[in-house]
């Protein structure tokens, strides 16, 4: 019996999304290289830190957050997507139980104020948690959070609460595992390339040119997903609702989107509320 394999929209086998924490002037210059080049990826978010408006930093200063007026300009209604990254970015590990849901659910009805959409993404401030972090996130309607791990690799998460990276852009393999990822046939299982970091750090380390040679290579390829990470969760949850028939011939898909997948070579697309026969 051939397998059966999940693909992404329009029968995709790999997806590419980038996560940058902090909410930083630096992000305006990012922003601008991943839409030229049709990425798309996850902004975390301190609602509480914030630039008071018309703020002027000294001369040299690398961490310039953006004031909420700026960062509404910048990230609302771009196309990307806004998560959580602590109100006042703590270590979360480190707080009571109550404090630690505060910092959540504070900054994500702070942002879903803002930006007028329903936030359910994060990003582990300082990258550091612990099992019970963990369930205070899922409490609090956390759907995905982002660790500072990394694994070179292009394989889904098995834990979207302790999600990690394929790497970080300051990875000096960082085109090597593009070129790996855009050249190499996947053969079973799709593949995701996750990149992550803090845009201060192109202008820390002079050197933009990194992703804007990244973002150049990965960019416009038919054969590649550019979604935000929310977009990545959504549906592989929304795959894994499809429901087949026990000898495979009919598949139903109850969710709210297309889904697609690989059998024998051929790639399937079963519409909202239908059933095909395969």
């Amino acid at each position: 019996m051939a397998d059966l394999l999940m693909r992404f929209p329009e029968g995709r086998s790999k997806v590419l999304t980038l996560s940058y924490d902090d909410g930083v002037e630096q992000d305006i210059r990012l922003m601008q290289i991943m839409l030229r080049h049709g990425l798309k990826g996850t902004f975390n978010l301190n609602s509480g830190q914030y630039a008071e408006e018309g703020a002027v930093f000294p001369e040299n200063t690398l961490f310039r957050p953006l004031s909420r007026n700026a960062a509404l300009k910048l990230y609302k209604n771009s196309g990307m997507e806004v998560a959580v990254h602590g109100v006042h970015h703590p270590f979360l590990e480190q707080l009571p139980r109550n404090l630690c849901t505060y910092e959540v659910l504070q900054d994500r009805i702070q942002l879903e104020r803002d930006y007028d959409v329903i936030v359910r993404g994060m990003a582990y401030p300082w990258g550091t948690y612990s099992d019970d972090v963990v369930e205070t996130l899922r409490c609090c309607g956390i759907a995905y959070s982002r660790t500072v791990e990394h694994t070179e690799k292009f394989d889904l998460p098995a834990d979207w609460l302790r999600l990690p990276s394929t790497c970080r852009h300051t990875n000096p393999r960082l085109m090597e595992l593009a070129k790996r990822f855009v050249e190499g046939k996947v053969t079973y299982a799709p593949w995701m390339f996750y990149l992550w970091g803090h845009s201060y750090e192109f202008e820390r380390d002079d050197n933009w040119s990194v992703i804007e040679e990244f973002a150049a290579y990965m960019g416009g390829r038919e054969e590649i997903w550019y979604a935000t990470n929310i977009q990545i969760y959504d549906y592989v949850t929304a795959y894994q609702q499809l429901v087949f028939s026990m000898d495979r011939r009919r598949v139903y898909n109850p969710t709210a989107q297309p889904m697609f997948f690989e059998t024998d070579k051929t790639i399937y697309r079963v519409g909202s509320g239908e059933t095909i026969c395969i």
